[in-house]
């Protein structure tokens, strides 16, 4: 099973103990929140993910995984966001990795908007309730120390590019170098909007999930847009 790979692959001996544990855990996740847990969502990647229903018949969506700090700032993100423009977070346990959202329906993700214009408009419409001022002792990363990766990049190849065409690698070094001098208000983003993570609700006509939480320039949220959806991308010439 892929999920089980890559947990193993991304954690080691740890993410065995947690595979292991995990029938336990969604055991101890019914009783505490008093759940009925369906059969995970298909093609889980990062997380185990899966729709539940608690005792008084509200839908959600139960999501876990190891404990990790990745997870921890899309906890944090969520809850500063408090579900204006994105899934709300119904409750989480950081020691236990376990994640209550929302349940959104029907949930369809924006690549089902062929009109790429209507669908960028969805996506910039969602990106302006996202972003927030974030509080001055923020703990949320920032696009300039994700930024960073492009140094260690070269410290590791000995000032070369490694695997990536140079010119490509240059490029996201000017532009990294440009964004840091001409940065406008920093804002908490969502960091990794692209079509498949909004999704189609009731509660508004779209909500976003999966944030990762950076503080940083608004124009770096259109990224992950823009290279997205993968196989319309692919097909340009």
């Amino acid at each position: 099973m892929s999920f089980c790979r890559t947990i193993r692959e991304l954690y080691g001996a740890h993410g065995e103990a947690w595979l292991a544990d995990l029938p336990a855990l969604l055991a101890r996740c019914a009783r505490r929140w008093s759940l009925e847990i369906a059969p995970p969502f298909p093609n889980l990647s990062y997380n185990y993910v899966a729709p539940a229903r608690r005792a008084d018949g509200v839908e959600l969506v139960l999501k876990a995984g190891p404990p990790n700090p990745e997870m921890f700032t899309e906890i944090a993100a969520l809850r500063c966001y408090g579900g204006r423009g994105i899934v709300r977070l119904l409750d989480a346990d950081t020691d236990w990795g376990v994640l209550l959202l929302e349940r959104l329906r029907p949930g369809t993700p924006l690549t089902g908007v062929t009109d790429d214009e209507a669908a960028t408009r969805i996506a910039a419409d969602v990106m302006r309730q996202l972003w927030q001022p974030p509080l001055p002792d923020h703990t949320f990363p920032t696009t300039m120390k994700w930024g960073a990766g492009l140094a260690r990049l070269r410290n590791t190849f000995a000032g070369g590019p490694g695997p990536f065409p140079a010119d490509l690698v240059a490029f996201a070094e000017s532009w990294y170098a440009e964004m840091a001098v001409a940065a406008d208000l920093p804002v908490l983003l969502h960091g990794d909007l692209h079509h498949d993570n909004i999704l189609r609700a009731r509660r508004q006509p779209w909500l976003a999930l999966d944030p990762k939480g950076v503080v940083g320039e608004p124009a770096y949220e259109v990224g992950a847009l823009l290279r997205n959806p993968l196989p319309r991308l692919l097909a340009y010439p």
